[in-house]
C-alpha cells in the first residue's frame, strides 16, 4: 500500500509564497509521474502540474505556469509544489497523486492540504 501525505498549506496574503511537500511511503519505490491537483469550493478538481520520474520533465496548467514549480527529491521520496505570487483564485484544497505504472490514471491520492489566499 502507498500513502501520500501533503502538508504546507495555510492562509497567506496575495503575492506570498508557499511550498507544499508530498511525502510518499509504503511499497512504492518509483512511479511514472506525480501530479498536483486542486479543488476550490463549488468547482471540479483541476490539474495543476506533473513531473515524470524518468526524466523529471514537467508540465503545468496555464493558470499556474511561471508561478508554480513542481519538483521531487528521490532520496526523501517526496515531491514538492513551490507556489509563488499567489493569487486569491489559487485558493483551494491541493492534492498530490501518483501514477505508478503509466497506465493513464493516478493510482494513489493524498488527503489534501488547504491553501487560502487573501486579497
Amino acid at each position: 500500500q502507498v500513502q501520500l501525505v501533503e502538508s504546507g498549506g495555510g492562509l497567506v496574503q496575495a503575492g506570498a509564497s508557499l511550498r507544499l511537500p508530498c511525502a510518499a511511503s509504503g511499497r512504492m519505490l518509483s512511479y511514472y509521474r506525480m501530479g498536483w491537483f486542486r479543488q476550490a469550493p463549488g468547482n471540479n478538481r483541476e490539474f495543476v502540474a506533473r513531473i515524470l520520474w524518468g526524466d523529471s520533465s514537467t508540465f503545468y496548467a496555464v493558470s499556474v505556469k511561471g508561478r508554480f514549480t513542481i519538483s521531487r527529491d528521490n532520496a526523501r521520496n517526496t515531491g514538492y509544489l513551490q507556489m509563488n505570487s499567489l493569487k486569491p483564485e489559487d485558493t483551494a484544497i491541493y492534492y498530490c497523486a501518483v501514477d505508478v505504472n503509466g497506465m493513464g490514471r493516478y493510482d494513489y491520492w493524498g488527503q489534501g492540504t488547504q491553501v487560502t489566499v487573501s486579497s
